[in-house]
């Protein structure tokens, strides 16, 4: 059977969008990664006490929370490209706040800095949904991963660049721990670039388009439609959520998955620092951690399309328990134990964000898709930033063992948050399986 027109256009803007999605997502990683990697050991520098180590982090995943909701509100007003924008160029001025908190030895500015710099985080987490817009259900969880493993590429150079940071950092007279910051400079304005001079035509746009096109059809025909309501808003998300309990089950996965990821992850280094690794090995970790979270998403966007979200998020609850058992059982320092515990948190986070971002987008209207999206990733951030300011105060009181046991637990409640059935809404809407 021949394809209708719409449909083979549809797929040929669709396949433009991924390509550019991708690029942007290599470099995009790069930015981020390369600032994570170190930004707990800058934070416990500036502050000069490890109870703050986690901090840094914290406020970068905090600033990545709140920042998604005057993106979302861009997105749901003029569409993927100036939301994934905005995000990128607040990511920029926060980079480059961090380097003069380290020049002038400032603890509060470094915190503000790391705020802004969550941009990234949002803009990256928002690309993802962006590939979901104009994707077959079919293919759904296919094209979604392919996006989030792009950011594998960016994602394990970035820690890796800590080596090529301290020396760049010597030669222009920065501190040691700054360095890498100037490289995620460099990968926002690159990401930024891309995003505006090649995501045309923009994917949410096209996708209402299509719902319009799908509409007009419809009142011809006598059918009732509704008219679209461009609302990107957090309350609007909300009401998403009480009318729709598969998007809550969702939004639920991604966020316990989350926090325990951003738990273990932020104080690992401290953890091996503890036990005299060097600052290059510790790079090495979070380098082969990240490529836990990415490398394999396209086989888990797979698994999703063919066995469901359900059973993949069950599945990530499993991987994420027993990556944090085994980092519980890590020794400080550097040992293959840990470098096996933190690839494993990759994954099984993985396993949560792949399925529950292709869950929610199945599940919510295209026009409902930047609000939910935007409530969604809020929720992720601030389970991150919780995980991140209770991880220091657990380590600096009872230890890294004992924070990697509870979040070993909470791996525990996903796998029973995926197990639920609850009765999915079926109301027929324009858009559910539109993008």
């Amino acid at each position: 059977m021949t394809p209708a027109p719409g449909a083979v256009e549809r797929a040929t803007v669709q396949r433009k969008v991924v390509r550019t999605l991708v690029l942007s997502q290599v470099l995009g990683g790069v930015g981020m990664a390369s600032g994570i990697a170190v930004g707990a050991l800058l934070a416990e520098d500036l502050s000069g006490t490890e109870a703050l180590a986690g901090f840094g982090t914290t406020s970068q995943v905090l600033g990545t929370a709140l920042l998604t909701i005057p993106v979302a509100r861009a997105t749901a007003a003029r569409g993927r490209r100036v939301g994934l924008r905005l995000g990128l160029s607040v990511a920029f001025v926060g980079a480059g706040l961090v380097l003069a908190a380290a020049v002038v030895r400032s603890f509060p500015l470094f915190v503000v800095g790391m705020f802004l710099f969550g941009g990234g985080t949002t803009a990256n987490n928002q690309t993802r949904y962006a590939a979901a817009d104009l994707a077959s259900p079919a293919h759904r969880g296919r094209d979604l991963s392919i996006v989030v493993w792009a950011t594998t590429i960016g994602s394990v150079a970035g820690p890796n660049l800590v080596g090529p940071g301290k020396a760049l950092a010597q030669a222009v007279g920065l501190p040691e721990l700054a360095g890498t910051f100037v490289f995620s400079l460099v990968g926002f304005m690159l990401a930024w670039l891309v995003v505006d001079r090649l995501l045309r035509p923009d994917p949410l746009l096209t996708a209402r388009a299509f719902d319009a096109a799908d509409l007009e059809e419809s009142r011809l025909a006598g059918g009732v439609h509704e008219a679209p309501n461009h609302d990107g808003s957090m309350r609007r998300g909300l009401a998403v959520v009480r009318a729709n309990p598969a998007a809550l089950r969702a939004m639920l996965v991604m966020a316990l998955g989350h926090l325990v990821m951003v738990s273990v992850m932020v104080m690992t280094p401290i953890h091996m620092q503890h036990g005299h690794a060097e600052l290059e090995v510790i790079g090495f970790v979070i380098s082969v951690h990240i490529l836990g979270m990415y490398a394999l998403s396209p086989l888990v966007g797979s698994a999703v399309d063919r066995w469901g979200a359900p059973p993949v998020a069950m599945t990530g609850g499993v991987v994420l328990t027993l990556a944090a058992s085994l980092a519980a059982r890590s020794q400080a320092g550097w040992s293959g134990l840990l470098l096996v515990a933190l690839f494993l948190l990759g994954v099984g986070w993985s396993c949560t964000l792949v399925s529950g971002s292709t869950l929610l987008t199945a599940v919510v209207t295209t026009d409902e898709r930047p609000a939910a999206q935007g409530l969604a990733d809020v929720l992720m951030g601030l389970a991150g930033a919780a995980g991140g300011v209770v991880a220091g105060i657990v380590v600096g009181s009872l230890g890294y063992a004992d924070l990697a046991a509870g979040a070993a637990l909470v791996g525990v409640v996903i796998v029973v948050v995926g197990a639920a059935r609850r009765r999915v809404r079926r109301k027929p809407r324009l858009g559910t399986d539109a993008g």
